[in-house]
């Protein structure tokens, strides 16, 4: 069983990865695209991403978790409909909540500023902001789509589409940010080429999934793509929770720090986000394999492949401590050249190298608690770790004892050590079984829903 579980995960990871890694290669880009014209310029970019990523892109990943739970157990089992029908409560979800974020893009220079950011980063950040919300509502509908697709096994379909859209974004933050001058915008020309490729990203997976993909998983609309949101509105904002709140502590470290402190989180953060892709894919992987042996009743091979995906993750994390140590002095110069942003991240990078086998671990053990829909309880171990010990412990470091950066990363490297020990715990002892049983009860309750829609739809008829 292992090692079958072995193969299929690696078999599911890699176009993960891929899809991922590009995806995040979208919004690096624009920041690697401004990293060059000024300190300044970069430092706003990063606020602006950090802004977005904080208030905006967690948020839609939070909410689009509560499909983890859902989709693949519902492939496999006997109404593979509820794919398309949950598929489309969310988006009705998620819909509704993109509204405040707006709001929020749209004043974020007043914030900023209330915030004691730097005036003339705020202002940037901000401009960032409003040209970047052409893209959100993309940004949604492709994490939604990304696991209406996973979820049958169709791994390669995000991977195909973003493998043509993310030349098409690397030239256009070249040509906006960089070009001939009737074209080249400047600073602005980075988060509109991003809002544009996630707009190309959903046009093409609609394109796809309407020509090219069978539609054994589709649910035609109707109005029950408008009932029962409940249960996507729970998981969803325990997914947020879960998925949010790492976020928000990774990208704030740093903030309040200086344009100089700001471009080497930049870089550090885009490094470890990088990185990161990797054990992240995995925990997707995970998730629906982990599904789909639930939808089929298998309760033992779920488990056998939880344990696998950890061993997989301590693997993973070997290869990239390797190289931060390998490349530490030189790393920095892929994104900036100033000799202050250069020394302090290579002054950090040792401790990325350390967390990365924590992170690896944390990551898939955060997937497999979203197949079995205990996103509450990754929501309360990442909540007490971040907010309860790393960032406090983070906090002291770096200002009672003049450690600056370095000791809000130490802070919340020891908060990744205690969601990674507790959650791969919980993991690795969950009583699958039950689990199996679960997905059953939930398929019955939406089986007694569909007969009594049909029921009233005949009555009235």
């Amino acid at each position: 069983m292992f090692r079958e579980e072995f193969v299929i995960l690696i078999k599911y990871s890699f176009p993960v990865f891929i899809t991922h890694l590009l995806e995040y290669s979208l919004i690096v880009a624009s920041v690697v695209s401004i990293g060059h014209v000024s300190t300044i310029a970069l430092a706003a970019a990063t606020l602006g991403s950090m802004t977005a990523s904080v208030s905006g892109y967690s948020i839609m990943q939070g909410f689009s978790s509560a499909l983890d739970t859902l989709l693949p157990a519902a492939w496999t089992s006997s109404q593979p409909k509820m794919v398309g029908l949950w598929s489309q409560r969310l988006f009705v979800v998620t819909t509704a909540t993109i509204i405040p974020i707006l709001m929020i893009w749209f004043n974020a220079e007043s914030i900023l500023l209330l915030l004691r950011q730097d005036p003339k980063v705020a202002h940037l950040a901000g401009v960032y902001l409003k040209w970047a919300s052409l893209g959100l509502p993309a940004y949604t509908f492709n994490c939604i789509s990304r696991r209406y697709f996973q979820s049958q096994g169709l791994f390669v379909v995000p991977t195909r589409i973003i493998l043509a859209v993310s030349p098409i974004n690397a030239l256009l933050n070249y040509v906006l940010v960089w070009g001939p001058e009737p074209i080249r915008i400047g600073f602005i020309g980075a988060p509109i080429a991003t809002a544009i490729s996630f707009n190309l990203i959903s046009i093409l997976s609609v394109i796809y999934g309407i020509f090219y993909v069978e539609k054994t998983a589709w649910h035609p609309i109707s109005r029950r793509s408008f009932t029962g949101l409940g249960l996507l509105v729970q998981l969803g904002l325990a997914g947020v929770g879960q998925t949010a709140s790492e976020w928000w502590s990774w990208e704030l470290i740093g903030c309040a720090l200086g344009p100089a402190t700001l471009a080497a989180q930049s870089v550090l953060l885009i490094s470890s986000s990088w990185t990161y892709q990797a054990p992240f894919a995995l925990a997707v992987a995970t998730s629906v394999r982990i599904g789909n042996l639930l939808g089929e009743k298998r309760a033992r091979h779920a488990g056998v492949s939880a344990n696998t995906a950890v061993v997989l993750a301590v693997v993973i994390a070997v290869v990239w401590s390797t190289l931060f140590m390998s490349f530490r002095k030189s790393w920095a110069y892929i994104f900036n050249s100033d000799p202050e942003v250069v020394t302090l991240v290579a002054s950090i990078l040792p401790i990325v190298a350390v967390f990365q086998v924590f992170d690896g671990t944390n990551a898939v053990a955060g997937g497999i608690l979203r197949a079995r829909g205990k996103q509450s309880i990754g929501a309360l171990l990442n909540l007490s770790a971040y907010y309860v010990i790393g960032i406090p412990f983070g906090i002291w470091l770096a200002f009672k004892r003049d450690m600056g950066l370095v000791g809000l990363w130490v802070g919340l490297t020891l908060a990744l050590v205690y969601c990674s020990v507790w959650g791969t715990y919980l993991g690795i002892t969950a009583d699958w079984q039950k689990e199996v049983e679960k997905v059953l009860d939930r398929l019955a309750i939406e089986s007694k829903n569909t007969h009594r829609v049909e029921e009233d739809e005949e009555s009235r008829f």
